[in-house]
């Protein structure tokens, strides 16, 4: 069993007694309130997230928050056990993945009764329905980004190969790919079957979703097995990085190492390919046209047991609507998930391009999918397994597709 569906399954017993456990607090009073704030990430984003909490204590003096933070997979593994303890922090930043996991368990506040609290009018439009579970709100994006394609034009250029423009294809992504390879001696990219937010993408363009509103998958045995196809015919092609030599320069990207022409992936690590890489990047359009949306690159959520959901609301809405909160975070948690923290943060270079990227697309951005459903982060996580697997060899195309749903019927709960 790896880690992850450790973590999962450690998370789901937690959230069952934590179910038992919950109960609808009441701000208290009039004193001082005292709220536990935690999040996962670095010491960049605690040094960030302690200038945001003294703006909001100056401007909310009776409220003082506890702040912790830990990295991922240590911090889910914290909020399960505090959950199942009956000790959840007042506010905690969540996941998109384990939203419906934590809400349907009881573990989270409903927020729909908080409109005098929590300003949600100046979301982005692709944002407002994020952190919705069934028609309750238990979410509250913080940032957003969007699925893009991130190039070498350098590249492009010396190979002949028009750079992209709205409308082109899938298959001239994939014509582009090989002659890159041909005639560069630079793979065109990544192979595109190892993230399923690819298949996303495709299923969207052609009006579907990856999973239904009823938590099951959106496709079936043979949808799956025609796309990962594609996959193994450019490997076999040899226009694609070798599967061995993405695993070998793990964490690192290929493109952070200009090992490849171009790669699909979430626009907002633009910036973080940019400091490493010698060449120029560009954010350009996905082949296929259409199928992206605003995800939440997190969220805040309450706890179901916070003794003061007034008070958490409040900082909630500070966090995601003060224009000051914005120049303060930047693009450290995704771009801003309000048009006055957009308007108000100060974008240079890589950023600024993701932000001009996003407002281009602003139009023509579908609806945010529903939070998926629990099990989906696990079965992510076999996706990639099972693709690394075929991309070695070691399975047929027919064998990962019969692994993939296996494992979906043994993990999702709908």
């Amino acid at each position: 069993m790896g880690a992850l569906e450790r973590l999962r399954r450690t998370a789901a017993s937690a959230l069952v007694l934590a179910a038992v456990l919950t109960g609808c607090g009441d701000d208290a009073g009039s004193g001082p309130v005292t709220l536990r704030y935690a999040w996962w990430g670095n010491a960049e984003r605690a040094e960030l997230m302690q200038r945001a909490i003294d703006l909001f204590h100056q401007r909310n003096p009776d409220i003082r928050i506890t702040p912790s933070f830990q990295e991922f997979e240590a911090y889910w593994q914290k909020m399960a056990t505090e959950t199942a303890g009956g000790n959840a922090p007042d506010v905690l930043q969540m996941d998109f993945a384990y939203l419906r996991e934590y809400a349907d368990r009881g573990a989270l506040h409903d927020l729909s009764g908080q409109e005098g609290n929590l300003e949600l009018d100046d979301l982005l439009d692709g944002l407002r329905t994020a952190g919705e579970v069934d028609g309750r709100r238990y979410g509250v994006p913080v940032g957003g980004n969007t699925w893009g394609y991130l190039y070498n034009p350098a590249l492009y250029a010396q190979a002949g190969v028009a750079e992209p423009a709205p409308g082109w294809t899938w298959d001239d992504y994939r014509a582009a790919l090989r002659r890159i390879t041909e005639r560069t001696g630079v793979h065109g990219g990544g192979n595109y079957i190892g993230s399923y937010y690819n298949l996303e993408l495709q299923l969207r363009q052609e009006g579907g979703q990856l999973y239904t509103a009823d938590g099951k998958l959106g496709f079936d045995k043979a949808r799956l097995a025609e796309f990962l196809r594609e996959g193994t015919e450019l490997a076999d092609a040899g226009a694609v990085l070798p599967v061995e030599k993405g695993v070998q320069i793990k964490p690192s990207h290929a493109l952070e190492l200009d090992l490849v022409a171009g790669d699909l992936g979430w626009d907002n690590f633009t910036a973080r390919y940019a400091k490493t890489a010698k060449a120029e990047l560009k954010l350009g359009p996905v082949p296929g046209g259409g199928g992206q949306y605003l995800k939440p690159a997190m969220l805040l959520s309450l706890s179901g047991r916070t003794e003061h959901p007034e008070a958490a609301a409040k900082l909630v809405s500070f966090m995601v609507n003060d224009p000051e909160v914005g120049r303060i975070f930047g693009a450290n948690r995704g771009l801003p998930p309000t048009n006055a923290q957009r308007a108000a943060v100060r974008l240079e270079g890589p950023l600024a391009a993701v932000a001009a990227y996003e407002d281009e697309l602003k139009d023509e951005f579908g609806e945010t999918p529903p939070a998926p459903p629990k099990g989906a982060g696990t079965l992510e996580q076999a996706f990639i397994r099972i693709t690394e697997e075929l991309q070695y060899d070691r399975i047929t195309v027919d064998e990962a597709v019969d692994r993939f749903f296996t494992e979906a019927d043994e993990t999702l709960e709908p």
